[in-house]
Order: C-alpha cells, then structure tokens, then sequence
C-alpha cells in the first residue's frame, strides 16, 4: 500500500530515500517534510520518493484514487488497518476501480484522549504546510511534458475522503495551498470530496469561511453526519475551551445550506452510524454490521465515486440531502 506521511522517521536519511523507514511515534510534530512511502507489510516500510509514487500509481490498474486522511488518536498502523479495510471493500465491489492511499499526520501517542485532543488539532494544522506542498508538487508533476506527455497523460479521477479531524487537515491544507502557491484560486483537483463525522464547526462550508475551498477544488463536497455521534459531542464540549460553543459539521450537517456553495451535500447517517460503530457511531463508513461487509454509508460513497453524482436519478436534480437508512428486511 502507498501511502503520504507528514510524520517524522527515527532516522531523517535526506536527501537520500530512507529504505527503512520507521516511524518515530513519540514525535507528534510537523515540519514541512513530506514522505512517500510503500508498506510492504506492518511494520515494513520504504521511502520512495514523489515521483516514484506518482509513476507507479499513474501506472497501475486503477481508474481512480481515493486519499484518505484519518482522524485524530490514530497512530500508523491503525491507519493502515482501516484504509485496508476499505480498499478490500471497494475491490470488492468493482475491482481496478479505486486505489486508497493513506495520508498519515501525526497524531499524539500520549496517554489521555483529552490532552490527545489538543496536541492532535495543533498537529493537524502543522501538518497542513507539508501536505499543501504534496498538491503543488503534484501539479507540477501533472503539468510536466517529461512525466506526463501530450500522448500519455494521466487520466486518473482523485477524490478525497476525510474522517472526523482529518477535516480540519483538508481545510488547513488548502487554505495554506490557496495562500502560498495557488493566489489566483484553486483548481479543480477533485473529482468527490467526502467529509465523514468532519470534527470542524458546522458553518465550515459557508460561503466566506475558511472550508469553502473545499467546495472550490472538488466537484461535489458530501457531508456525512450523525446527531448522535459520542466522539463529536466530546469534541463540542472540548472546543468550548476556545469558544467554539457551535455544534460540529459531522453532528448536524451543514448550519445552513442556504448558504453553502451548490455543489455541497448533506447526508443524514443517524439511522446507522451506532449500529455500525456501537457505542461511539463515528467511524461508520466502512464495513456494516458485519465486518468485510459493506455497510451503506460506503455503498453511497462508492457509488458516488462510480457516476460523480450524490443523487444519479435525473428527478433528483435539484436534491441536496438524503436520510441513509438499513436496508429493509425481506
């Protein structure tokens, strides 16, 4: 599995590419250094360098990639677990279809969820300078004559899956993109972009607020959310250290979708977020009640993925949010 990391090695090798690259769990902080990496298996890891990953990816069978950037409080190997799970799932159901790749900040191995809270958020913005550096390096990699010519261009749909503080990753990362490399306005970089129990306030995507970017770089913006999600009515009563009595993104939705751009989508998971993930109901996007079996949260969002529409049906034009729900016994 391929993989990005902002995370810091136990031993820097730059500028030479680390063969053995160990993670260095007890550093939770992030520079602009930036890691592409393969796991071979856990615990085996090999620095490959940008453009090594970018021609195998661009290579291999895939018609799509999925970045997936994590929440907070888990650690690499936790990362790998769930986004193989979710690879299985999506090989599943249409094989050479979606390619997952990790995006791995480093989050706190402290003991104590709430001091864990706080190191991870400072952590998620550090992190934002390095993986805003990814995109641009991307772009220029896209827009090379050497590794992309006119007559082998790669042709590979991205989107983009973000879980719970993993949002506030994607928000920072490109408010720093759009602010350091990209003035003029950011491209259209994605084709989904799903927001899953997004730990940011729940005005995020309104217009003149920070995540309206994300509206910006993708073609359709999916929030997924749930009111009785346990982890995000901690993390409500946590933020109102810093005054953020609002409620978050993940918990309700939109504020007010009056005001949030018009490729933005809301979809109600309240029905099945704690039948999936009992008792927190926050990681409830992959498996469904039983584990390798895919729950319908993931069947929308491949779905999604497959037409590059939230509602496909023509009646559904003008639709903007939806109630996910069990499928009904027969």
């Amino acid at each position: 599995m391929f993989f990005i990391t902002s995370r810091m090695p136990t031993v820097d090798t730059e500028p030479e590419l680390n063969k053995n690259f160990i993670f260095d769990l007890e550093d939770n902080s992030s520079g602009r250094e930036l890691y592409c990496c393969r796991r071979d298996e856990e615990g085996t890891y090999e620095e490959i360098g940008s453009k090594n990953l970018l021609a195998e990816v661009k290579a291999s069978k895939y018609r799509q990639v999925l970045l997936y950037i994590h929440g907070f409080s888990n650690l690499p190997e936790d990362v790998f677990k769930n986004a193989t799970e979710f690879q299985a799932l999506c090989d599943n159901k249409k094989d050479g279809e979606v390619l997952v790749i990790p995006i791995i900040w480093p989050c706190d191995n402290d003991l104590g969820i709430v001091k864990d809270y706080w190191d991870d958020q400072k952590a998620a913005d550090q992190s934002a300078f390095a993986f805003a550096r990814m995109f641009q390096k991307f772009m220029e990699w896209r827009g090379s004559t050497e590794y992309n010519p006119e007559d082998d261009q790669c042709l590979m749909r991205i989107n983009v899956l973000a879980h719970s503080m993993g949002n506030r990753v994607l928000r920072q990362t490109l408010s720093n993109w759009h602010k350091y490399d990209q003035p003029n306005g950011l491209p259209l970089l994605f084709r989904n972009t799903f927001l899953v129990a997004a730990d940011i306030l729940n005005e995020s995507l309104h217009k003149g607020q920070p995540g309206e970017l994300i509206s910006h770089a993708s073609r359709n913006v999916v929030v997924y959310y749930a009111a009785d999600d346990l982890a995000l009515r901690a993390s409500k009563v946590s933020n109102l250290k810093n005054a953020e009595a609002s409620r978050r993104l993940g918990h309700s939705g939109p504020e007010d979708m009056e005001q949030t751009p018009k490729n933005v989508y809301a979809i109600d998971c309240d029905e099945v977020n704690t039948v999936y993930d009992s008792p927190k109901g926050h990681s409830y996007f992959r498996s469904g009640e039983k584990k390798g079996e895919p729950g319908v949260v993931f069947d929308h969002i491949f779905a999604t993925l497959l037409t590059g529409r939230v509602f496909p049906s023509p009646s559904d034009e003008f639709r903007k949010s939806r109630i996910l729900a069990l499928p009904t016994a027969i």
